[in-house]
């Protein structure tokens, strides 16, 4: 979704429209009435849910609550996302599009760009993107605006689930406002929780079904009702004592990770300063049965999550005069790695009695991981930058991206994939970024005349060993 949707919302009668009866006109037995008659919904798999933003996160969710039986509305402002659920095609990976032909088929599963619709549903996980603004401060704008339209169609009896990452407090202190703003009581009228999205694109284990579900509610019927919804469509769900705990648990999972991996990346350039091989280290290491988790380096965090996550907590502690130095320092590391593979890059060349300006660079893989298209935060765009500055003439292959568009001074460049092995020989360094298992590793050693392996793709490869140089 982008900032602000730019749909006008439809003006709602009084009536709410949903699976629920119609409002109790008895003060005194409103407390439990729109907890037991939303808890009646869910048991019955009657409750409507909506789900806002329908992308990586936002798809994968309704595409299971659809499954469980319950009807999804996907609501989503890019219109050829609406068109292409509606169509029965999936845009995410790890979606099949026959899934979603099917559960649109039943009646299951609609997608529409009018936040009108939310009028109707019981239940809205709102699943909006959250970037960092280029100063490393939270950007919650689209949460807001996301919720300014539920609350444009709030009504009793309405559960609200934020899964979008955040900092700490988000829930409590900018989204339950905006509820309590229309006059109705969180925990007795609506129904208000956090539980962080967990979605790993392109892993082949787990998904949205079979991944454990954290829920906190700012009550303790916000969170029951939450988990017995989630409960439908999800495996195991968990419960936390508060929205807070639930919005911490996401930025620890993620800044465990940038932390280690920028140990890793540290011990990578110890490594490369004494002369030894950090991966042959790391795989030793990993022998001891207790005591050590391996974690390895690369080019550099990408993906949405562990690049940006530990910078929302490091920012909530500095508003609570903390200086969150563990996560400042990986940051800063990870960051530069992708400085280091340019270096590393200037350096062979340089061996060579060659010059980065002028030299011919072909990128293999551009994704942020291996293996799925996504582009948030690679690494790979800053290294093709960084060398296009250098006057480097740099080219990219991935079978997953045919078209790349560059940031430069000038604006924007777009780059289109060459196919392998055309030109391998023609390269004056070949840097594997992302390693893809479509990849044939043997024959761009075999092909090239330098290889720069971050990823350490060409593990077990010993012709033309002497060709590969490691991170």
């Amino acid at each position: 979704m982008k900032d602000k949707p730019t749909k006008r919302r439809r003006e709602q009668p009084e009536k709410t429209g949903s699976s629920l009866a119609k409002r109790p006109t008895n003060a005194s037995s409103r407390s439990g009435e729109w907890t037991a008659r939303l808890a009646q919904l869910i048991r019955d798999r009657r409750a409507r849910v909506g789900i806002i933003g329908l992308g990586y996160v936002g798809l994968p969710l309704a595409v299971e609550f659809a499954k469980a039986g319950l009807r999804v509305t996907g609501i989503d402002i890019d219109v050829e996302k609406v068109k292409a659920i509606m169509s029965g095609r999936s845009y995410i990976q790890d979606v099949p599009s026959a899934e979603v032909a099917t559960l649109v088929r039943q009646g299951r599963l609609t997608a529409t760009e009018d936040f009108g619709a939310l009028g109707e549903v019981d239940a809205v996980s709102i699943c909006v993107p959250t970037p960092l603004r280029k100063t490393k401060d939270p950007d919650v704008s689209m949460i807001m605006s996301a919720m300014k339209e539920v609350a444009g169609h709030l009504h009793p009896g309405m559960l609200i689930v934020l899964e979008s990452t955040t900092y700490p407090g988000t829930t409590e202190e900018m989204v339950r406002p905006e509820v309590e703003r229309q006059g109705l009581s969180v925990g007795r009228e609506v129904f208000l929780a956090f539980s962080p999205e967990r979605v790993d694109p392109g892993n082949p284990t787990y998904h949205t079904k079979n991944t454990p579900k954290i829920i906190g509610g700012c009550t303790p019927a916000c969170t029951e009702l939450a988990v017995s919804l989630y409960a439908l469509a999800v495996d195991r769900v968990i419960p936390v004592s508060s929205s807070q705990a639930a919005e911490m648990v996401k930025l620890l999972e993620n800044t465990f990770r940038a932390i280690n991996i920028g140990l890793a990346n540290e011990v990578a350039i110890m490594c490369d300063r004494l002369g030894v091989n950090v991966w042959e280290v790391i795989d030793a290491a990993a022998t001891k049965p207790f005591g050590f988790m391996p974690f390895y380096p690369g080019p550099g965090l990408g993906g949405h999550c562990i690049p940006i996550d530990p910078l929302y907590l490091s920012w909530k502690l500095k508003t609570l005069d903390y200086n969150a130095r563990f996560i400042q320092l990986a940051s800063e590391i990870n960051t530069q790695m992708p400085h280091y593979v340019v270096d590393k890059i200037a350096s062979a060349l340089n061996d060579r009695r060659q010059s980065i300006n002028g030299a011919r660079i072909l990128i293999v893989g551009v994704s942020y991981k291996r293996d799925v298209e996504d582009l948030r935060e690679s690494p790979a765009l800053d290294i093709i930058r960084l060398l296009r500055q250098r006057g480097a003439m740099v080219t990219y292959t991935d079978p997953y991206n045919a078209m790349l568009r560059v940031e430069n001074l000038q604006g924007e460049t777009v780059l289109r994939s060459v196919p392998l092995p055309d030109g391998l020989t023609k390269q004056d360094c070949v840097v594997i970024v992302t390693n893809h298992r479509a990849f044939d590793y043997q024959q761009i050693v075999d092909q090239s005349s330098l290889v720069l392996d971050t990823r350490n793709a060409t593990r077990g490869i010993t012709r033309g060993r002497e060709k590969v140089i490691m991170l």
